[in-house]
């Protein structure tokens, strides 16, 4: 979250590339409604979402859904920009990945849908702390929406993509905590896309799924960088979750086990920031 005014069926998945598990119902390989080589390839990928951006982009901009005033914000330097790169962003993402991993594209829907509910409702408080305790006392705030409907359609997805009770539940923590991550470190032009870019490069070597959300995200950075526009909430989670979908997609368990510590070391360092 940044601004002034608004103060973040499958088969076997080894640990080898995506594509070369084997297929079994919906497997990471290249069986039925599996993440394998039967894409759009890297360039195809990156090309596709990169475009699909661009497109909703230009049409948001020209006819903005609802009231026009909710797409707007004052960012950290108290200029006016739109949100619409969010949902562009979303939308880019989740096109380009729905065709070879459909259960990712279901975390990133919604992904989007709580972090622009929590962009209309959001209010001061900020960490994990601040909402839970405001839920223990009878009040549902929009960060609970964000935690439990992000987290919950983040577990939905990993057990999609694997096949392990163990495996189903580290892809759902490294989902939800990339969405996290993304987002929390939305405080500056570019942040969020700049990161998605540098945590999905590594996952081009294993396979062509992370060209997705990293076309989203170069598709608007420039607009970003020039702060004529913000990813929001709603861009900024559903990114996080198109690459944590690529990541869990792309890794067997040492490498999710990794990810997913590393994710709840940065979760715990922007809790204690958010009460300092």
């Amino acid at each position: 979250m940044r601004g002034g005014t608004r103060v973040a069926g499958l088969g076997r998945a080894g640990s080898g590339p995506v594509g070369t598990g084997r297929a079994g119902a919906g497997a990471v390989g290249s069986g039925s409604g599996g993440v394998g080589s039967g894409g759009l390839g890297r360039v195809g990928g990156f090309a596709v979402a990169f475009g699909a951006a661009r497109l909703v982009y230009g049409q948001l901009r020209r006819r903005p859904p609802g009231n026009p005033y909710g797409w707007e914000r004052t960012n950290h330097a108290g200029r006016p920009v739109s949100l619409l790169a969010g949902p562009a962003v979303a939308f880019g993402s989740a096109a380009a990945v729905l065709p070879t991993a459909p259960a990712a594209s279901l975390a990133v829907a919604a992904a989007a849908v709580c972090g622009r509910y929590d962009d209309l409702r959001g209010d001061h408080r900020r960490g994990f702390r601040a909402h839970l305790g405001a839920l223990r006392g009878g009040e549902v705030t929009s960060g609970a929406v964000k935690l439990f409907g992000i987290g919950a359609a983040s577990l939905v997805a990993g057990a999609f993509l694997k096949e392990k009770p163990v495996d189903k539940v580290l892809a759902g923590v490294v989902i939800a905590g990339t969405a996290h991550l993304v987002n929390l470190v939305d405080v500056r032009p570019g942040r969020a896309g700049l990161l998605a870019l540098g945590l999905g490069a590594p996952g081009l070597l294993r396979g062509s799924l992370a060209a997705a959300p990293m076309g989203a995200a170069a598709a608007l950075l420039g607009d970003d960088l020039g702060e004529e526009t913000m990813l929001g909430d709603m861009g900024a989670h559903a990114l996080g979750a198109a690459v944590g979908g690529v990541i869990a997609a792309s890794n067997g368990r040492l490498g999710l086990t990794a990810h997913a510590a590393g994710l709840v070391a940065a979760a715990v360092w922007g809790e204690r920031a958010a009460s300092a």
